[in-house]
């Protein structure tokens, strides 16, 4: 998961760093937009931020919809407008500057409503680690309830210890987690059930009652391992599982 945040992020930077380059062309275009006196590469840069905007516009738009789908209409109505009495500044948008229309009186006005979405797509990189966040807590409670499914199977086959084993592995996963989102660093390189449970109730994120539960469900767990202890009864794996699954949807 976080080599693809990773991607995302790097992704989210190149087209941000992409729409501040294609800002920097139009506003030089929009300074030498006089008709008296137009360089003779005006209309190459010109053609230019033209062919690149297209693919910077579908792009960005992409991200704008799925990242902060309540700028969208803001975004579109930058480069399209529908229904106008007019043209003016209100009402010129950027694709009208695409298409030639009054570009040497209405230049500085395209330049001010892209530079206004490249600020609306840096907006996005701020939702990024909450919406990335959101995602991954999903794609894990997908992943600890078909944990969760494999444990009842192993149990219903009469697979005790890889039931519980299972299990464990998803509570111990769950709580590191739920360090992680308190912002709670556990010392030790390798912590136990135990150690994350014990780190948990000293920061208050949850009460003694609960803090018991689980160290009973580490109880069970150590019964599962090692092969020294006594078997664990069906009873006690089946609650291992069911105190495990309570744990992964009401601990956050």
């Amino acid at each position: 998961m976080k080599g693809i945040n990773k991607k995302i992020r790097q992704e989210l930077d190149a087209l941000i760093n992409k729409g501040d380059e294609l800002r920097e062309i139009l506003r030089k275009l929009a300074l030498d937009a006089n008709p008296k006196k137009i360089p003779e590469d005006y209309a190459d840069r010109y053609v230019t931020f033209i062919r690149e905007y297209h693919g910077w516009y579908t792009r960005s738009l992409a991200v704008v919809r799925h990242i902060i789908p309540d700028r969208l209409e803001e975004f579109e109505r930058l480069y399209h407008i529908d229904k106008r009495k007019d043209i003016g500044i209100p009402t010129y948008a950027i694709e009208d500057y695409l298409h030639g229309m009054d570009i040497s009186k209405y230049g500085t006005t395209a330049f001010f409503k892209f530079e206004n979405q490249v600020s609306i797509l840096k907006s996005a990189l701020l939702r990024l680690d909450d919406i990335l966040a959101n995602i991954q807590g999903v794609l894990q409670a997908d992943l600890f309830d078909s944990e969760i499914d494999a444990a009842k199977h192993l149990k219903k086959n009469g697979h005790l210890r890889a039931a519980g084993v299972v299990a464990s592995v998803v509570l111990e996963s769950h709580l590191s987690k739920v360090c992680q989102n308190h912002e709670i660093t556990i010392r030790k390189t390798k912590p136990s059930i135990g150690d994350f449970n014990s780190t948990l109730y000293d920061a208050n994120i949850y009460d003694i009652v609960i803090m018991r539960k689980i160290q009973h469900l580490g109880d069970i767990r150590k019964l599962c391992v090692h092969k020294k202890e006594r078997e664990p009864t069906p009873e006690e794996v089946q609650e291992l599982i069911e105190g495990v699954d309570k744990v992964i949807k009401t601990i956050a």
